[in-house]
């Protein structure tokens, strides 16, 4: 049984056709949004992290995430990032326990515990002090409507959203504008994105743990976070506008390495039930994409990547149970990875992605 879907932008296919897949050929590593489906991404994200992404680098190395994927990103930024991932993992797992219809407070609370959990005492230093890693955390700040901390206000606003974006992805500024909170000063990649309006901030250490329970914060699931240092706007989960990061990576030789839940990319929250709305290779022509095959997802618990839906369909013990087996069984895919990255036959498994 196959394990992973690999698919290569033209750039990125012909860099690994030539000298397979190299640690210090990559440029850029995007981080998705889909909540409890990083959990899948387990075992790729410890060979990548611990092992794979490990050496000295001689240049910076951009990580890019908004929700889970800037939760995700922040594991590797920190010193140990295979001890703060299983910090992240047992704290997403275990530490999720609400009452029957909880409050947007509590949900707040809730995962405002398990990402103290997973920065640790030192997270946001490491993060900021690393030598190589430079982490862009993208939250979306809400403008008319979707600026109210009123819940009926907010909802009419996001109805708006949704309805614009059904016409064209650029009607999601009159509700939200991007921001990217960074600590690559001014050499960030992303400065020249005009998709969607964007504006640019430093990661500080007054504003880090605020930025990243932003870029999580589902609208009327969880409250909005006013990030200090910024105008007072309140900012929503980054995934909103940039679900699975549809973005403009820039030129470069390097690669950009997208461990990622599914063989597809969606550019945004509202544009999962438009199939017609995938991404191309035009934003992926130097990216590989590295996911769980479907033969692999068919052998998961529920026959699935774990989802939000899970908190509703079954008793907590038992969603806690199958996350966990998920989370172990998903070891195989850092080893077919492992395996393919020191044998050299990834560049017979990689395809083109059209």
């Amino acid at each position: 049984m196959s394990l992973l879907t690999l698919l290569a932008g033209p750039a990125a296919l012909r860099l690994i056709r030539d000298r397979g897949l190299r640690a210090e050929d990559v440029d850029v590593i995007p981080g998705a949004s889909g909540g409890a489906k990083w959990l899948v991404l387990a075992g790729l994200d410890r060979y990548l992290f611990g092992e794979f992404l490990a050496q000295p680098r001689q240049r910076p190395m951009h990580l890019i995430g908004s929700s889970i994927g800037s939760w995700r990103m922040a594991c590797l930024a920190q010193r140990d990032p295979v001890a703060a991932l299983g910090r992240g993992h047992q704290a997403y797992i275990y530490e999720q326990r609400y009452s029957p219809r909880p409050s947007t407070a509590e949900v707040t609370a809730v995962l405002g515990r398990a990402l103290d959990l997973l920065l640790g005492p030192t997270g946001v230093d490491e993060i900021l002090s690393h030598p190589w890693a430079r982490l862009h955390v993208i939250t979306a700040e809400g403008r008319g409507l979707a600026a109210s901390g009123r819940r009926v206000l907010l909802a009419a606003g996001l109805a708006l959203a949704v309805a614009g974006n059904f016409v064209t992805r650029r009607a999601l500024s009159l509700q939200m504008r991007r921001w990217i909170f960074h600590s690559a000063g001014e050499n960030t990649p992303f400065a020249h994105l005009a998709d969607l309006p964007t504006r640019h901030a430093s990661l500080t250490p007054a504003n880090l743990r605020e930025v990243l329970l932003a870029s999580g914060a589902i609208p009327l699931l969880l409250e909005g976070v006013r990030i200090p240092g910024t105008e007072g706007g309140v900012h929503w989960d980054g995934g909103v506008l940039d679900y699975h990061l549809d973005l403009d990576f820039g030129q470069g030789d390097g690669l950009v390495l997208y461990p990622h839940f599914y063989g597809h990319v969606v550019p945004g929250w509202f544009d999962k039930s438009l199939r017609w709305r995938r991404a191309s290779a035009t934003n992926f022509r130097r990216a590989l994409l590295i996911a769980p095959s479907e033969e692999f997802v068919a052998s998961l618990p529920g026959r699935k990547i774990p989802d939000r839906r899970d908190f509703y369909g079954m008793p907590a013990a038992e969603r806690m149970r199958r996350w966990q087996v998920v989370v172990d069984t998903s070891e195989t895919l850092g080893n077919e990875l492992r395996e393919l990255v020191a044998t050299g036959k990834i560049a017979d498994r990689v395809q083109a992605w059209t």
